[in-house]
């Protein structure tokens, strides 16, 4: 049975609940090793494909992730519909800890990360359409299953990609906000356009795990507050993304 649906899970996430007949698979990339071996395993009679994001003891920082060969595995293994699931600090209002947003644009704040399959010697370089980074097919789907599995989320926002691993200040959280964005993180970047080079529809669930610096509540972030938060809404993924399987994603 060929992979139908490819999960990335982000900080908190490491494993995903419930699969069956399940498979590791380590697979040898053209860019480099994957952050761990892909899990493979069946859920409610669709095979999909997990891949902890930071390695399974959560090993490998934000701009250490090797996304080239994270995005590339999935391609071999061949999945074409791929999702990220993020750890993310609110700045906007209404994003505070706990809730769940599917966003839907990206600024890219990252600096240095390799984040093109372009780059490699003899390999034509693609100028592709990233005018709408998550899949509008798939972000449509994922909004509707949450639905389907009575799961709130937000529709819409913009993710601000940081390079982390450190927090950001309020004075940067400030330009963020001016610039545009709703959410911050730092792992949202070149994730999403690799999967474009790929043909991968993608599309993000955005965990907040905090208040971004300076907003909410304006106190002082707290590493196990971001833990609990993050488990709370983690609890929300599986019910979505088995509701999203059973609206048959092919």
């Amino acid at each position: 049975m060929s992979v139908e649906l490819g999960l990335i899970g982000g900080t908190g996430l490491y494993s995903f609940a419930g699969l069956t007949n399940v498979t590791r698979v380590e697979i040898d990339t053209p860019f480099g090793s994957p952050s761990a071996a892909y899990v493979c395993g069946d859920l409610d009679g669709h095979r999909v494909a997990f891949l902890a994001r930071h390695g399974e003891s959560h090993t490998i920082a934000p701009h250490r992730v090797n996304y080239r060969a994270n995005v590339y595995g999935f391609n071999q293994l061949g999945c074409r519909q791929l999702i990220g699931i993020n750890a993310v600090g609110g700045i906007r209002n209404d994003m505070g800890p706990r809730v769940v947003v599917i966003p839907e644009q990206i600024i890219d704040y990252t600096d240095g990360r390799l984040s093109s399959f372009s780059d490699m010697p003899e390999t034509k370089v693609e100028h592709i359409d990233f005018s709408h980074p998550y899949t509008p097919r798939l972000r449509a789907r994922l909004l509707a299953a949450a639905a389907q599995a009575e799961v709130e989320v937000i529709n819409g926002g913009c993710y601000g990609a940081t390079q982390g691993p450190r927090l950001e200040t309020v004075a940067e959280i400030a330009r963020l906000r001016r610039d545009g964005c709703d959410l911050v993180g730092m792992t949202g970047m070149p994730e999403a356009v690799l999967a474009r080079e790929l043909g991968l529809d993608y599309a993000c669930i955005a965990l907040i795990a905090n208040w971004a610096a300076g907003c909410g509540d304006k106190g002082e972030i707290s590493i196990e507050e971001i833990y609990a938060h993050l488990a709370a809404a983690t609890a929300h993924v599986a019910p979505v993304i088995r509701a999203l399987l059973a609206m048959n994603l092919r």
